[in-house]
């Protein structure tokens, strides 16, 4: 009998597993697209959907440059790389690939820059005390 945690642990289990392939795929430069070979694209996470047919890529490229481009450059050849994923990851069914841009890095540095600012150094400097 399956049961939610179990059922969970298998979808981050696959989702990783989508992940690290999609990741040595770009790394390698195995697409032949010239906007992806000239961009290095990091895979964040995979999230996969309840029936492991659809994953939600989240990807960034390295020093932040032509997000919009590499984008659609992923979209474009999603049809070879859910070929890929299908070959090396067994599951069922070759899951379909949304690709959307990571935005946590970004969020994650304007909260940083917000906690550097002096006014709120000093409100976490008084709590401190």
């Amino acid at each position: 009998m399956k049961t939610d945690e179990t059922q969970s642990v298998r979808l981050l289990r696959v989702g990783e597993r989508v992940r690290h392939v999609l990741s040595e795929i770009l790394a390698r430069g195995d697409v032949h697209d010239e906007v992806l070979a000239s961009h290095m694209v990091s895979v964040t996470e995979v999230r996969m959907s309840p029936d492991l047919r659809h994953a939600t890529v989240y990807v960034k490229p390295l020093l932040g440059g032509d997000e919009a481009e590499v984008l659609a450059a992923l979209k474009k050849n999603v049809r070879y790389l859910r070929g890929e994923v299908a070959k090396r990851v067994n599951t069922k069914y070759a899951a379909n690939l949304k690709f959307l841009l990571d935005e946590s890095f970004d969020e994650g540095g304007k909260i940083d820059t917000l906690l550097r600012d002096p006014k709120v150094a000093q409100d976490l400097d008084e709590e401190a005390e």
